[in-house]
């Protein structure tokens, strides 16, 4: 490890790959491919999106991840170090608390179609027409558990969001059902805050749902970043969203994450984390968007 350069990763990152005997190996990938400014590549990538995954953290230090959709060309990035987010703040999001002037985010771009996923964090800037974000990390992940969807765009309807008190039967059966999640934690270091927001992925109910409520999620073997992971070791806050893509509907929790590494009772997991909701938001119809597995 040179220690004259900061590193890539952040105690809870480094905790984690210690754990699997691949610290220095990881430090090593770590400087090669986390850059403080977006490739070309992923500047092209991020500008042909109809939607983005955002993480954000709330006044009460709640996570939220939520997903805003727009024509593509909705994300663009006038130079490498900044990704313009040209939304406005959706009224009922409850992500949208993060979303202010000088916070940091967490932003996925993610092609269901393709498989391709690329992330960025950094800190917004307020401008007109929504957001520049300045970029503090820039890094690609590989294609692994995405269910291969086609999108269509559909009519921007709506419906109220609902505040619930708990997991109901309908909230139960999205979550059985997923082969897909998004998830969102940060961790406050000494160069500041980081927030990540990521792609969960398995077969159709690889999340289980306890008669508390409690969520139980593998954690399969992939690139041994352990961004999420890793920010759970030091702040358990984290914020989940679930999509229903045949109605457009999102449901947004945020709670309490433990990671249990001495646990691997799912088939095919390394480890597991579990996550109690404290607050559950459904939003009905929230994505002017659609999607059919191929």
């Amino acid at each position: 490890m040179d220690g004259t350069l900061p590193s890539p990763w952040h105690d809870g990152e480094r905790a984690l790959q210690r754990s699997v005997g691949l610290e220095q190996r990881m430090e090593e990938v770590g400087r090669k491919v986390v850059r403080p400014y977006m490739p070309d590549q992923h500047r092209d990538f991020f500008a042909q999106l109809p939607f983005a995954v955002i993480g954000s953290v709330d006044d009460a230090g709640d996570a939220w991840a939520t997903l805003r959709a727009g024509a593509p060309g909705f994300l663009y990035s006038p130079e490498p170090r900044v990704l313009r987010v040209a939304l406005d703040t959706e009224g009922d999001d409850p992500a949208k608390a993060g979303l202010r002037d000088g916070a940091a985010v967490g932003l996925l771009g993610i092609e269901l179609h393709t498989r391709r996923r690329n992330r960025v964090n950094g800190s917004l800037r307020a401008v007109a027409g929504g957001y520049e974000l300045d970029v503090a990390e820039s890094f690609g992940n590989c294609p692994q558990y995405i269910t291969v969807r086609d999108w269509s765009a559909a009519p921007a309807e709506p419906a109220p969001a609902q505040a619930l008190a708990a997991l109901g039967a309908r909230e139960r059966d999205l979550i059985g059902t997923a082969a897909t999640l998004f998830v969102a934690s940060y961790a406050d270091t000494a160069a500041g805050r980081r927030v990540d927001v990521s792609h969960r992925g398995g077969a159709p109910g690889f999340v289980q749902v306890g008669p508390d409520g409690t969520l139980t999620v593998p954690d399969y073997p992939g690139n041994r970043f352990f961004n999420t992971l890793g920010n759970l070791l030091l702040n358990g806050r984290a914020g989940l969203v679930f999509v229903d893509f045949a109605r457009g509907d999102l449901l947004q929790l945020s709670g309490d994450a433990q990671v249990i590494l001495d646990d691997a009772a799912l088939p095919g997991a390394e480890r597991l984390w579990r996550f109690t909701p404290r607050r559950i938001v459904w939003r009905g119809g929230a994505l002017p968007l659609r999607w059919v597995n191929r």
